[in-house]
Order: structure tokens, then C-alpha cells, then sequence
């Protein structure tokens, strides 16, 4: 059997293992270590793996996500989510559907401190859900805006997901964080736009509230000032050249963790719960890392991707064809699989058959950008369909009286204005690129 059969086969062994529930790490690890005995033996992987996690840990670029991942827990206490939904609901609430659009617009401000979708999605649903409630918005539109806006805590940097991607593609953060701010904000967009037209053929599912004079218009907005300033300080000094990630991400948890013991008047135990919840997620993350390694190295003994690419080329395929496959692949991956997972078990193989095609005549750099923009919107949709759909799960849990068949029907707006977003940042690559072209 040649060495890429081997890869197929133990590539078939990996989604059998997921398929049974293992969790990720160790089924990247078991795969890794199972496919790369098969092909090279017990001496070449005993040598590779007594210097494979020292390599991958002492990355320094890997040091940012804790620190984004503390300033999201620090963000969820701080009561920065009640600030910023009431600041937007004074000022479009009595707009029809105006008060789910206030979610999303929050849940997008929130992202920009927070990094995490199902975080973003949690906090924001415990802020809006009861004001929608209180409102009479219909129970699909409620859950259907504030799942769909939890998805921009990760599309909205600083986002850890894209910091997993810059390291595994071996790009900068900065640019690619630069490079998520437009199609972020196109997203919430989309989103407000989609809840406009679900509310003019639905009227009664988003009721406006009593309109605010200016003057309380302008007093709700000192709920938004903390969150700016963490934004400023953090993406405005990695742009303008003050900090690096890693420092603005240190400077910014310092902030969004005062902010969390003035404002949210959080205290020693919950401090330690933030530390705690920190420690576990960044450990698993990690861990997930050490497996991706682990695989990774057997796909490159094992040639696949090579073979794949070359299948590839020989049948004239062409590579928009290619994309459009790897996409739909990721929307079916993500009704199965959370959004780390895919991308680490993914990007090894798919990463270098996009750098093997031409699109638009793009360099190297800027192609690993817009690819990275592009899977990450994708494997975010998985959030919301079914039938994982994390986000949804997590706001129905929340509002126990709609059932999960109408929470589903109530993101099918947010998913098709998901996919007209993808179609257009597919076909005008310098929407996601301009930033990047202009700051670096």
C-alpha cells in the first residue's frame, strides 16, 4: 500500500473517530501517531515527537491567546453588554424590528472585546432576550438575531480563531485582523438588513418602541465609551504600529478586567472562576494544537496533499471550482463540528491546494488572507445551522418558550444573507484585502 492510501485510510479512521464522539486532540493525535508508524516506523516518530511539543509551545505568537481569551471572560462580567445594547436600542429601538437590530449592532461591538462567538452570543441573549420579550418580538426573530449576532464575536477582531489560522498558515495576525474588520461589519449589515425585510413581510414579529427624546438618546451612549476605548487602545495601537498583538491583547485584558471590577462589580471568586475558565479553554486549545502538529506531520510523510493537489491540476478543474468545493465542505462540516476544530483539521490539507491555484492574480500573502476571511465567515455559518448550531442552542436555553424548530426557521434570513456575503467577498477579494493594502 503506498503512503497515500495510508493517508486516506487514516484520514477515513480520523472522522470515524469523530464520528464516535473522541474528543479532537485525541483523535488528531491517534490518527498522527497511527498513520506515521504505518509509513516511516516507531524510531522516526519517536524522534519527531521528543521535540514536537517544545516546538509548538514555545511559539511566541501562541502567548495571545490566553490573553484574548482572559479579556473575553473579563468582557462577559464587566456589564460592557448592557451598556452597549441599551445605547443602541435609544437609538434605533423604535424602528420596526429595531430592537433585534440593536442586538446584532451590540453583539458586533461586544466581538471587538470579546473574540468568542458562543460567549458573545450567551452575554448579549442574557442582556436583549428579555427586552424582546418585553416588546413582543416573535420568539424565531428573537432567538434568530441574537444566535446570528453571537457569530460576529468571532468575525469581529480580535478573534482567537483567526490568531489559530495566522499561526498554522504562518501569517501575520495584524493583517488578518485588519482584513476581518470590513467583512465583520458587512456581516452586521446583512444581518440588520435581513431583520428590515423579515419584519416588512412579518410586521407584528418586531414591534417598535416608544421613540426617546434626543436627549436620552445621547445619555444611553455612555454605555458605549468603555468599549471603545478597549477597542482604540487594542486594534487602534496594533494598527498604528504601538503594540503588537500579544502586548495590545496584555494591555487590553488589564482594561476589560478594570472595567469587569468597577462596572460589573466582579470580585475575588469570580475573579478566580475568569482565571479558571481560562486556564481550561486555553489548555484544550493547545492540546487541539499538539494533535493538529502531530497530524500535520503524518499528511507530510504520507504525500496526500501533494497527490491531492496534483489530481487536481491534472483534471483541469478550475479554482473557483475548487473554493466553491472547500466551502460547501466547510458548511457541511459545520453542522457537525465546532469552528476550532474544522479549521485545525482542515487548513492543513486545504491550505495548500489554494496556495497552488491562481485567483485573480493575487500574491501568496494576500491569497492566505482572503482564503483565511473566507473559511472563517463559512465555518461561522456552522454556528447557526443544524443540527449542532451551537449559538442557536445556547440562546434557546435561554428563552425555554420557543421551540427549536422555530429557532431554526428564525436564522434562515441570517443564512442566506451569510451566503450572499460569501459570494460577493468571493468575488471582489479586495472588499477583505483593502485594509491590509492601505495600513501595511
Amino acid at each position: 500500500m503506498s503512503s497515500v492510501e495510508i493517508g486516506g485510510l487514516f484520514l477515513a479512521f480520523l472522522l470515524v473517530l469523530l464520528v464516535v464522539r473522541i474528543p479532537i486532540a485525541i483523535a488528531m493525535l491517534l490518527t498522527g501517531v497511527g498513520g506515521y508508524v504505518a509509513i516511516s516506523g516507531w524510531s522516526p516518530l519517536l524522534s519527531y515527537l521528543k521535540t514536537v511539543a517544545y516546538a509548538r509551545y514555545t511559539v511566541y505568537d501562541l502567548s495571545v491567546i490566553p490573553l484574548f481569551l482572559l479579556m473575553g471572560q473579563f468582557a462577559s462580567r464587566g456589564d460592557l453588554a448592557t451598556g452597549l445594547f441599551r445605547a443602541a436600542a435609544a437609538m434605533i429601538g423604535h424602528w420596526r424590528g429595531g430592537l433585534a437590530m440593536s442586538a446584532v449592532g451590540s453583539c458586533a461591538a461586544f466581538g471587538a472585546v470579546c473574540g468568542s462567538s458562543i460567549a458573545t452570543a450567551a452575554t448579549m441573549g442574557q442582556v436583549a432576550l428579555p427586552e424582546l420579550k418585553k416588546y413582543n418580538y416573535s420568539g424565531p426573530l428573537a432567538v434568530g438575531s441574537l444566535a446570528a449576532g453571537g457569530t460576529l464575536g468571532i468575525l469581529i477582531p480580535p478573534s482567537v480563531v483567526l490568531v489559530i489560522y495566522a499561526i498554522l498558515a504562518q501569517e501575520n495576525i495584524s493583517a488578518l485582523f485588519m482584513a476581518a474588520f470590513i467583512p465583520g461589519v458587512l456581516a452586521a449589515i446583512g444581518y440588520m438588513i435581513a431583520i428590515a425585510i423579515y419584519v416588512r413581510m412579518n410586521p407584528d414579529a418586531g414591534p417598535a418602541q416608544p421613540k426617546l427624546t434626543w436627549r436620552e438618546r445621547l445619555a444611553a451612549q455612555r454605555g458605549v465609551w468603555p468599549v471603545f476605548l478597549i477597542f482604540l487602545l487594542v486594534l487602534g495601537g496594533i494598527y498604528a504600529g504601538w503594540f503588537t498583538p500579544t502586548e495590545a491583547a496584555a494591555i487590553g485584558t488589564v482594561g476589560t478586567g478594570l472595567f469587569a471590577v468597577v462596572l460589573g462589580g466582579m470580585r475575588w471568586a469570580q475573579f478566580k472562576e475568569v482565571l479558571f475558565g481560562t486556564a481550561v479553554t486555553t489548555g484544550m486549545i493547545f492540546m487541539i494544537l499538539l494533535g493538529a502538529d502531530v497530524m500535520n506531520a503524518f499528511l507530510a510523510v504520507s504525500q496526500l496533499p501533494v497527490a491531492l493537489a496534483e489530481a487536481i491540476n491534472n483534471a483541469g478543474v478550475g479554482p473557483f471550482v475548487v473554493l466553491a468545493g472547500i466551502l460547501i465542505l466547510y458548511l457541511i462540516l459545520g453542522c457537525v463540528m465546532d469552528t476550532m476544530s474544522m479549521i485545525l483539521l482542515t487548513i492543513p490539507i486545504f491550505f495548500p491546494l489554494i496556495m497552488g491555484l491562481d485567483f485573480y492574480g493575487l500574491d501568496q500573502t494576500e491569497k492566505a488572507i482572503w482564503f483565511g476571511i473566507l473559511a472563517l465567515m463559512v465555518v461561522e455559518i456552522g454556528m447557526i445551522t443544524p443540527p449542532v448550531g451551537m449559538n442557536v442552542y445556547v440562546i434557546s436555553s435561554m428563552a425555554r418558550d420557543v421551540p427549536l424548530r422555530d429557532a431554526f426557521r428564525g436564522v434562515v434570513p441570517f443564512l442566506i444573507s451569510d451566503v450572499v456575503r460569501v459570494v460577493v467577498l468571493v468575488l471582489f477579494p479586495s472588499i477583505t484585502l483593502c485594509l491590509v493594502r492601505w495600513l501595511t
